[in-house]
């Protein structure tokens, strides 16, 4: 990682881009990677695909999504305290003492989960929960609140940035997936200064919406009608602390990309990314999905008449967190094995089981 592409790591990962409202990071993520595509193209609810040889017949896609977790404003007391509900897979259990920005036509309003002091909690340990989390943002009446800017439907995202951690690790909110963003963004660099000619239409694209059904991918699906799709997202390292490995698997951060074996996946498509990365000596891990893999790897596969789709995964501590955690080492190796797949694919491959 040079300092122009962890300069955009740290701006992007550290804006905020909530579910259904990902338009500046998006904006972030196109200025990035304007420079080595040929055209791009958005969609009515935000998502963005860069396109390297648009003319060409056969359509190769490589994606990540763009949104994160946040909050909805719910309610409104007559005190000022302020009640939400999830925007995605928000952890109630994180919430209290966390600092928080509230997202308004004004800007952003700071605010912070409060939580009843440890010395009044002796008789009655209450968990959080969605029915008692609550956000104080220094007013004293609904109108204080009201006249902040703040009205129910704002949307709040965690306040907290990303950092490195023992020089070894990333960490920050939203490395789910933004870090994909990025990941794939630099495929698409590297293909430009490496002077690849690909003998095919690459789509790299950034879905919206991604952690409320895999919506962005959805519908841009079936805009590209890919032939190939190569998505990448996060998984969860299971080494830490309070997994179960017989039900969740045997993955490590630092120990390379996980590479998804389920019904969504192609196992052709699958076996050919096995193979480079064998042949390139790029570590990896095997995961397994027992139904669905539950990433936008299902929205392309079984989009128009099926696209032959695999999932290529970066383990990730603490998910849903503030302190997503990522291993570096992973981050180049899940790039390489991305940029080493895309470049062997050949104009026109049917990855078929029978013809």
């Amino acid at each position: 990682m040079d300092s122009k592409s962890k300069d955009f790591l740290f701006k992007y990962l550290n804006n905020a881009s909530p579910t259904g409202f990902e338009t500046s990071g998006q904006e972030i993520w196109l200025d990035y990677i304007r420079p080595y595509i040929d055209d791009y193209f958005t969609d009515t609810y935000g998502s963005v695909a860069a396109i390297i040889n648009p003319e060409a017949k056969y359509k190769v896609v490589i994606e990540a999504h763009a949104d994160e977790i946040s909050w909805f404003v719910n309610y409104i007391t007559d005190q000022g305290y302020i009640y939400v509900v999830r925007n995605g897979g928000s952890d109630h259990q994180i919430a209290p003492s966390k600092r928080v920005n509230i997202h308004t036509k004004n800007g952003v309003v700071k605010g912070i989960f409060g939580w009843p002091a440890i010395h009044v909690r002796k008789d009655k340990e209450d968990s959080p929960t969605l029915k008692n989390i609550f956000i104080d943002v220094g007013a004293s009446s609904k109108k204080e609140v009201e006249d902040m800017g703040i009205h129910v439907g704002s949307v709040i995202t965690f306040d907290d940035e990303l950092m490195e951690l023992n020089d070894k690790y990333l960490v920050g909110r939203a490395l789910d997936n933004r870090i994909g963003g990025f990941m794939i963004a630099e495929v698409a660099r590297r293909i430009k200064e490496n002077g690849i000619e690909l003998p095919f239409g690459l789509y790299v694209v950034n879905a919206v919406q991604e952690e409320i059904g895999l919506r962005g991918a959805e519908m841009i699906a079936h805009r590209i009608k890919p032939n190939l799709a190569i998505i990448t997202d996060v998984t969860h390292d299971t080494n830490s602390p309070m997994y179960d490995k017989i039900t969740s698997g045997d993955i490590s951060c630092g120990d390379g990309p996980a590479v998804c074996y389920g019904p969504a996946v192609q196992n052709n498509v699958l076996d050919m990314i096995i193979g480079i990365a064998e042949k390139e000596q790029i570590p990896f891990q095997r995961r397994a999905a027992s139904r669905s893999t539950g990433t936008d790897t299902d929205a392309f596969a079984y989009s128009n008449e099926g696209v032959a789709s695999a999932l290529i995964s970066i383990p990730l501590k603490y998910m849903h967190t503030t302190v997503e955690t990522c291993a570096k080492d992973d981050l180049e190796n899940t790039i390489q094995l991305i940029y080493e797949t895309v470049i062997q694919v050949k104009d026109g491959q049917d990855f078929r089981y029978m013809k």
